[in-house]
Parts: structure tokens; sequence; C-alpha cells
């Protein structure tokens, strides 16, 4: 009898993980934390699920990375494929708007699956004072360059 080592998992989590992405720029330019890219990024978000069955929740453009959080649709691209696509269009949409040569975005990027309700809230908590950790803003500051889409909690 095999014996299982893993952790107990809450059946939506389980089943329909959501997923803890980050993401850098090439070379770490600071190319996020401006209104250019943060529309580029949200349009793109925005439609994600309808076009490709990757919902997203909280995120967070940091100058040089991005954090965010997602959870795939019944029917979805791989998550690589997604990455890699929505990482080429944005590509070319922020080298055109903020004049600069590509490439933008590293190829790799980290994914961590979260096992829990909590997990996601004590991650998003953390993830949200990168900027004030930064010192990007002052305490009690909001950090315009943030936001949500989809309550991933389903």
């Amino acid at each position: 009898m095999t014996e299982h080592r893993h952790l107990p998992h809450v059946s939506s989590f389980r089943d329909n993980p959501i997923v803890f992405f980050t993401t850098c720029t090439h070379k770490r330019r600071k190319l996020l934390a401006c209104a250019h890219s943060h529309v580029i990024l949200r349009r793109l978000w925005e439609r994600s699920a309808e076009r490709d069955g990757w919902w997203v929740g909280h995120y967070i453009l940091m100058p040089d990375h991005v954090h965010f959080f997602s959870r795939r649709a019944t029917v979805a691209r791989p998550m690589a494929e997604w990455m890699q696509m929505w990482k080429s269009v944005s590509s070319r949409q922020l080298a055109a708007a903020l004049n600069i040569m590509p490439p933008i975005w590293q190829p790799e990027y980290f994914d961590r699956y979260l096992r829990s309700r909590e997990n996601y809230g004590q991650k998003w908590n953390y993830v949200e004072q990168n900027a004030l950790r930064a010192g990007l803003i002052k305490e009690g500051e909001e950090w315009p360059y943030s936001g949500s889409f989809f309550d991933l909690m389903w």
C-alpha cells in the first residue's frame, strides 16, 4: 500500500487551484510602474478569461516585475502557452507605447499553486505591501498600479 504524503486540500483548490505568478522584465528594466503599462496589461488580463480561459484576480505591477493570481477555466490554454501569449502581445504593445526595443520580458516565470483560501489571503497581503517595502509609497498611500478583476474563490 502506498502512503500519500501530500497535505490535504480544500476541494475547489485541489481540483482547480489558484496560481500565484511572478514574472520580471528583461534585465529587470523598470518599465511597468506607469500608466501606459498598467492600461496595456489590464486590457489583456481583463479579456483573458474569455479569450484564453484564465481568470486573473489580484495583481500588482512593480517597476521591474509583476505579481498576479490566476485560475484556469474548465477549457483553457495550457499555462505555459498562455503566459507566452500575453507576454508576446504585451511586449509589442509596451515597446510601441514606451518607445523602447524588445525584449520586454524575461522568458521564464515563477508559478506557485496555492493550497487554500487562507494561503491566497496571506500571499496577497504580503505582495500588496511590495510598493511600501520598496519605498515607492508611504504608509497609508495606495499604489496606483495594482487591482483585481475577478473573485477567484468560486
